[in-house]
C-alpha cells in the first residue's frame, strides 16, 4: 500500500461529500458504472441461456464474473501506473477517481427525495421516489412501509456505496475498488435468486457477500457511534442481536444498527417481484410506523456516521505521515 493511498481516499470522500454526482456531468459523460453494468448485460445475454442445465449456467456465471474482475484489476492498475507518473496532479486526479465511485451523497439525496415525495404528493410521491432505490413493489407499500424502505437503503447502501468501495480502495488501490464496483454491479444485476439468475449469478452474489462481509460491520459499527451517546450500548447489543435476522448475510448490520439509532423497527414482511419476504423485524420494540420525518433524521444519523468515519481516516492519514516522515 501506498503511503498517499490514505490521503488520496480522504480526499476522495470530501470531494464526494460536497460534489456527489453532478447531473451535468453525467448527461454529457458515461459514467463508469454505467459501462461495467453494460459490460455484464452483454455477458448475461451472450453467456445465460435458458436451454442450460443449472451446473452449466453456474459454471459459466463464475468464469464471467472472474474475468470481469480480473480485466477490471487490470485496468485499475494501468490507471494507477498511468497516473503515478504524473506526480502531485495524479494524486488529485486519483482522488477524483475514487470520489466518482463513492456514493455519500448521492445517496443522501435520493434518500431524502422520498421524504420530499411524501410530504409535497403524499403517498403517491412518495412511492414514485423510493421506487428509484429498492426493488420491492412500491404499490404494495403504505406511507410507513415507504418511510421504512427508504432508511432501510440508506442504512444498506451506506456500505455498498461508501464503506466497501472505500475499504478495497484503501487495501489494493485503484485494482480493488475497480474490481469491487465491477462485482458489486454484477450482483444488484445478476445476483437475484430468481429462475433467470439464480444459477449463473451465484458465484457473483455468493462473492459479493464475502466482499461486504467487514465494511457491512464496519458500517454498522459506525452508525451505532453516530447515534446518542446514551444509547451507543443498547444500539449496539441490538445490532449483535438482530443482524442475522436479515435474510443478507451482510444487510442486517447497517440495517439493526440504523433501527436502534433511530427506534424504529426496520425489516418485516415486504414483497419483491409478486414473491413475499416475510421476515421478522429488525428492533421489534421500536416504532413501526415510520414517517417522512425519520427519514430525514436517518439522514442526520448517516452522516454522522460518515463524519466519523472520515475524521478516523483522518486520523490514519496523520498516523502515517508521522510514521512515514
Amino acid at each position: 500500500m501506498g503511503t498517499s493511498t490514505f490521503l488520496i481516499l480522504l480526499i476522495a470522500l470530501i470531494i464526494d461529500r460536497f460534489v456527489g454526482d453532478p447531473d451535468w456531468l453525467w448527461q454529457r459523460f458515461t459514467h463508469p458504472v454505467v459501462a461495467f453494468g453494460a459490460a455484464i448485460s452483454w455477458a448475461n445475454k451472450r453467456y445465460n441461456r435458458f436451454t442450460l442445465s443449472a451446473l452449466d449456467k453456474e459454471k459459466r456465471g463464475f468464469v464471467v464474473i472472474g474475468f470481469l474482475m480480473i480485466a477490471s484489476v487490470i485496468s485499475g492498475w494501468i490507471m494507477s501506473e498511468l497516473l503515478l507518473r504524473l506526480g502531485a496532479l495524479g494524486l488529485v486526479l486519483e482522488a477524483i477517481t475514487v470520489a466518482i465511485f463513492l456514493a455519500q451523497k448521492s445517496l443522501s439525496d435520493h434518500v431524502g427525495l422520498v421524504a420530499k415525495g411524501l410530504r409535497k404528493n403524499g403517498l403517491a410521491g412518495g412511492r414514485l421516489a423510493v421506487s428509484m432505490i429498492v426493488g420491492r413493489d412500491p404499490q404494495t407499500l403504505d406511507e410507513p412501509a415507504v418511510c421504512r424502505a427508504a432508511i432501510e437503503s440508506l442504512a444498506e447502501n451506506a456500505s455498498d456505496g461508501v464503506v466497501a468501495p472505500a475499504f478495497w480502495y484503501a487495501i489494493f488501490g485503484l485494482p480493488g475498488l475497480l474490481a469491487y464496483k465491477m462485482l458489486n454491479t454484477a450482483d444488484s444485476m445478476i445476483g437475484h435468486l430468481n429462475d433467470q439468475y439464480r444459477d449463473f449469478g451465484r458465484a457473483s452474489a455468493k462473492l459479493d457477500d464475502l466482499a461486504n462481509y467487514v465494511p457491512a460491520r464496519l458500517t454498522g459499527g459506525l452508525i451505532v457511534l453516530a447515534s446518542t451517546p446514551p444509547r451507543w450500548i443498547f444500539n449496539l447489543k441490538t445490532m449483535l442481536r438482530d443482524a442475522s435476522l436479515h435474510r443478507s448475510p451482510n444487510a442486517g448490520w447497517p440495517e439493526s444498527a440504523m433501527a436502534a439509532a433511530t427506534d424504529l423497527a426496520l425489516g418485516g414482511p415486504r414483497i419483491y417481484a409478486g414473491d413475499i419476504a416475510d421476515e421478522p423485524f429488525m428492533n421489534d420494540s421500536g416504532n413501526k410506523s415510520a414517517s417522512a420525518g425519520d427519514i430525514e433524521r436517518a439522514i442526520v444519523i448517516y452522516w454522522r456516521a460518515m463524519l466519523i468515519g472520515t475524521i478516523l481516516l483522518a486520523g490514519l492519514v496523520l498516523i502515517q505521515h508521522l510514521i512515514v516522515g
